[in-house]
């Protein structure tokens, strides 16, 4: 006698649907989380370059990587870091006075934060690689910015410290992304 299966989901077709939508939730959370520290610290991020010396500007410079880290190290899903970035920009929108360049922004520096696990189709998720897009995204974020900041009329010591100051802000937020995911993790948040 044959059993017919009246569920028109399989279990395991209805647990991938609960995590994608838990998923999805988290990332939305950290995104709108991400979007409300990054406007004010958009705005601080101007009144600093207004002081005259950019090095000040970019000392929080590693806060628009944070939102980001956190996804990758708590979901460990490929671009959850790019999707709660640009979840953070589109938050930012109405503050920023940049407009929709908040979200361009957002994903450009979330795409150096996903790009360590990009590289190897987010096979492995090592806490060095965090630290070396961030470490990339250190070392390159000065170039890009480099005529805004119009680096090339300041003294050497500024320029250095410049890119000095930018690593160190990078390096600091992706420390402080990783420890506040693990911390969530240990809390029960992201769960899989």
């Amino acid at each position: 006698m044959a059993t017919s299966n009246n569920s028109t989901t399989s279990p395991k077709k209805a647990t991938r649907a609960r995590t994608s939508t838990t998923l999805l939730l988290t990332c939305a959370a950290l995104g709108v989380a991400g979007g409300l520290l990054l406007a004010p610290a958009n705005w601080l991020s101007t009144v600093l370059l207004t002081l005259g010396n950019p090095v000040l500007s970019v000392a929080i410079t590693g806060l628009w990587v944070l939102p980001s880290v956190i996804a990758l190290r708590l979901l460990q899903k490929p671009l959850v870091g790019i999707l709660v970035g640009v979840i953070a920009g589109l938050v930012i929108v109405p503050f920023s006075g940049y407009g929709f360049m908040s979200v361009v922004t957002n994903a450009s520096w979330s795409l150096f934060a996903e790009l360590p696990f990009l590289v190897v189709l987010w096979r492995y998720w090592h806490t060095w690689q965090h630290y070396a897009g961030a470490a990339l995204l250190g070392v390159v974020y000065p170039f890009f910015a480099w005529a805004f900041f119009d680096m090339g009329a300041q003294p050497l010591w500024s320029q250095i410290l410049f890119f000095v100051v930018t690593l160190a802000s990078c390096l600091g937020a992706t420390a402080l992304g990783i420890l506040i995911a693990d911390k969530l993790r240990a809390a029960g948040v992201g769960r899989r």
